[in-house]
C-alpha cells in the first residue's frame, strides 16, 4: 500500500498519488459536511444523519489508514527530507503549518467519533423524522476512564502494528506522534465533563460543539491545502 501511495499523483503537481488523492477526498468530505450542516439548519434529520454519520465514518478509515501508511505526522518531528524551500520556510512556515494541521486532524477525528455518539444519544423520533432530544445528558467518570483507557491502547497498539507490519523503526520522535494523540484524547475526555456542566441539555451541545466540529474540519480543509502547496507546488522534494 506503502508503495502504491508513493506513485506520482494525477493532478499534474509534484504529489505522489496518496498526497493527490488525500487532497481530493478531503475537498469532498468537507463539501460534504457543509451539506450536512445546512440539511440541519433546514431541519432534515435524517437527511442530516445519513449523510454526516456516512461521510465521517468513511472519513474516519480513509484518512487514518492514510497517515498511517504515509506517517505524515513524523514530518513535523524528523528532518526536512522532501521540502525544497528554505531553511526559514521550513522552520518557520512549513513545519508550523504541518504541526497546526496534524493537531487539527487527531482533534477533528476525535471530534467525528464523539459527534456519531452524541448524534445518536440525542436523537429521537417524531413522525418518522429525526430530531434533536432535549434534556439533560450526562456521562459518568467510570465511562470516561474506559473510553481513554481504550482509546490509548488502540492508538500505542498501532504504533506497534506500524513498526511492525510496515517497515518502520520504533523511533522516539514517532512515538511522540502517538503519544501526543494520547494526551489529546485525554484533553477531550476531561473537557467533556466541562461541556456536561456548561450545556447538560444534550441538544444544544450537540448543535454547538456541531458548529465547532463543522469549523474544525474547514480550517482543516485549509491548512491541508496549504501544506499541499508548500510541499508540492511551491517547494517540491521527494517525499514518497
Amino acid at each position: 500500500m506503502k508503495e502504491l501511495l508513493a506513485r506520482p499523483g494525477f493532478l499534474g503537481t509534484a504529489a505522489s498519488l496518496g498526497g493527490d488523492l488525500s487532497q481530493l477526498m478531503a475537498m469532498v468530505f468537507t463539501g460534504l459536511f457543509i451539506i450536512g450542516w445546512v440539511q440541519a439548519r433546514k431541519g432534515l434529520g435524517n437527511a442530516h444523519h445519513w449523510l454526516v454519520l456516512g461521510g465521517m465514518v468513511t472519513m474516519l478509515a480513509f484518512f487514518t489508514s492514510y497517515y498511517l501508511f504515509r506517517q505524515l505526522g513524523v514530518l513535523a518531528f524528523e528532518g526536512r527530507t522532501g521540502f525544497g524551500g528554505s531553511d526559514f520556510m521550513y522552520y518557520q512556515v512549513f513545519i508550523p503549518l504541518l504541526t497546526f494541521h496534524i493537531t487539527l486532524v487527531i482533534v477533528g477525528l476525535i471530534m467525528a467519533v464523539y459527534m456519531i455518539i452524541l448524534g445518536f444519544r440525542t436523537q429521537r423520533f417524531m413522525g418518522g423524522q429525526r430530531e434533536l432530544r432535549p434534556g439533560v445528558l450526562r456521562v459518568s467518570r467510570d465511562t470516561l476512564m474506559k473510553i481513554f483507557g481504550i482509546s490509548a491502547a488502540v492508538l500505542l497498539l498501532l504504533y506497534a502494528v506500524v513498526g511492525t507490519r510496515l517497515g518502520s523503526d520504533f523511533s522516539f520522535r514517532r512515538l511522540i506522534v502517538y503519544l501526543s494523540g494520547v494526551l489529546v484524547i485525554g484533553f477531550v475526555l476531561t473537557v467533556e465533563k466541562g461541556l456536561e456542566r456548561l450545556w447538560p441539555d444534550g441538544e444544544r451541545r450537540h448543535r454547538i460543539l456541531g458548529r465547532f466540529t463543522m469549523v474544525i474540519y474547514c480550517i482543516l480543509f485549509l491548512t491541508g491545502t496549504g501544506t499541499y502547496t508548500l510541499l508540492y507546488i511551491l517547494y517540491p522534494g521527494k517525499i514518497g
